[in-house]
């Protein structure tokens, strides 16, 4: 076990939460479901205006306070989940970690490979424990699917494809200053399509290939495009090369003509398997056989966190199990900024405030199931020679 265990006589342990709106109210619901199994106990909240009784109704009074680490000191909190902007991850987890606050740290981790390593290295040197939030990596299914893979239900490895098609309006990238944006003031933000919204389907195609560390990706090509007037790519596809030797293609939109399940699809020399991440639930399609469908449970990455600290049960998602993932965000991250799709290759939606991609439904699909780029689908405006994209060696 990494970390120090703690004693759990001492559980519920107290918690604080920053960033407790927007994406963090999910995180609330979780700590009030744990809370009333006697696991955790919200101690306080760290938001720029304090949360309403309602907000907190059946999470008792915790302290608030805009002062993150005052708000640690206060409570003597010994978890700190933060689910803030993108840019502030690494300089939170670090204030956490000095005072021996152990992590929930929301996806992405950081917005660049180096302060990913800041983050990481002094988490380490503090001895303190990290979970990184990728919720999908606590699904029942990835061991599942693993040992499917490793005992050649369907043959040899090929390779693993990702496909999210998605529908956001125009409201969601003006839901916060940094929403849409590579940099803001300076800083890396890099809140792209496959780096924040669909960032699991990445996280969960490496995980499913056993390609989670830094040392496993070798190579990365990006095609990075966008519909909407913004800065980062909402409509893109990544290919990753692996030190195991199978390709990672992973496309994905936020101008989708229909919302989709977002999924994995391994690749597998006499069959293949279908992962839906969001809903824990496999497809098993081999040669001799019919098809076969699974459902499976999913462990909470908190709960998880707080058996880990309390019995020492593994951590599902320690910051070097997200290493190879980084080294996505970082070939994004220094890719030339995503190029503007022409007017002719979208179209807004009547009454819903959105743009939509004709056909970009079908090459995310195409892109999963052949594990082939955009511009290799044919897709026009992926055709031009400044949007081919060039693989940036990891190594």
């Amino acid at each position: 076990m990494t970390g120090r265990m703690i004693d759990s006589m001492n559980t519920p342990l107290p918690v604080v939460l920053a960033g407790a709106r927007g994406h963090g109210r999910w995180h609330v619901e979780n700590i009030r479901r744990l809370q009333k199994q006697g696991l955790v106990r919200l101690a306080g909240v760290c938001e720029l205006t304090p949360l309403t009784e309602a907000e907190l109704d059946g999470l008792g009074t915790p302290e608030q306070s805009a002062d993150f680490g005052a708000l640690l000191d206060s409570t003597g909190a010994r978890i700190a989940v933060i689910c803030t902007p993108i840019p502030t991850h690494t300089d939170l987890a670090l204030t956490a970690a000095e005072r021996g606050v152990h992590l929930l740290l929301e996806k992405p981790p950081a917005p660049s490979y180096a302060e990913f390593r800041r983050m990481a290295d002094g988490v380490a040197a503090a001895g303190v424990v990290c979970q990184i939030g990728f919720q999908s990596l606590g699904s029942h299914a990835l061991p599942a699917v693993r040992e499917l893979i490793a005992e050649g239900a369907i043959g040899k490895l090929a390779g693993l494809g990702g496909a999210g098609a998605w529908v956001r309006n125009e409201d969601y990238f003006r839901r916060a200053p940094w929403a849409g944006k590579r940099r803001l003031n300076g800083v890396d933000v890099i809140d792209g399509a496959l780096t924040n919204p669909l960032a699991h389907a990445v996280a969960t195609a490496l995980a499913l290939g056993g390609s989670t560390r830094a040392e496993d990706v070798t190579g990365i090509e990006t095609e990075l495009l966008r519909a909407n007037a913004i800065e980062s790519d909402d409509t893109s596809c990544v290919r990753i090369t692996t030190a195991q030797g199978h390709p990672v293609t992973v496309a994905a939109t936020l101008c989708a003509e229909q919302a989709d399940e977002p999924y994995v699809l391994v690749h597998g020399s006499t069959g293949r398997i279908t992962f839906w991440y969001k809903q824990d639930r496999v497809l098993l399609q081999r040669a001799g056989h019919g098809p076969e469908e699974f459902e499976h449970g999913r462990t909470d990455l908190l709960e998880n966190l707080v058996v880990h600290l309390t019995t020492g049960a593994d951590l599902l998602v320690p910051p070097d199990e997200t290493g190879a993932f980084m080294k996505v965000v970082e070939a994004i991250r220094t890719a030339p900024d995503p190029a503007p799709l022409p007017d002719t290759a979208w179209h807004r939606v009547p009454g819903e405030n959105r743009r939509v991609v004709p056909g970009i439904d079908g090459l995310v699909a195409a892109a999963a199931d052949t594990l082939s780029l955009y511009s290799e689908l044919g897709a026009p405006w992926a055709l031009t020679s400044e949007h081919l994209s060039k693989e940036v060696s990891t190594r």
